[in-house]
């Protein structure tokens, strides 16, 4: 992960404490230069202090029809880009999908967690 929001994330340490994050929703996203960027990873790095503060990771199920047919960004554990070795790649129709799927997903769980 970018190391701004590692030194964000590793300031969180009262907010650890309190138990204020338990049970609340979180989705990781990311952006990389190539395909095998190591999206997977940043994903998964970005999600374990987060779990460390008791938070519900909401990946992307694969019943998201644009998973299967991806051949730039999107990976079950989040939404992702391949923005290109200059940056300059435009998002995919399945990379907004999956992010759109996303959001509505960690929104959808949000509402469930809030009504129990």
């Amino acid at each position: 992960m970018a190391a701004a929001l590692k030194y964000f994330l590793d300031g969180t340490g009262a907010i650890w404490a309190s138990g204020d994050l338990i049970d609340k929703p979180f989705a990781t996203f990311t952006s990389t230069s190539s395909l095998h960027g190591g999206q997977e990873t940043t994903l998964l790095t970005i999600a374990i202090p987060l779990i460390h503060h008791g938070m519900v990771y909401c990946g992307i199920p694969y019943s998201e029809a644009a998973l299967n047919t991806t051949t730039t960004g999107g990976t079950p554990y989040g939404a992702s880009h391949v923005a290109g070795a200059k940056g300059r790649n435009p998002i995919s129709d399945e990379e907004a999908s999956l992010c759109t799927a996303l959001g509505k997903r960690v929104s959808s769980i949000a509402k469930k967690l809030t009504s129990s």
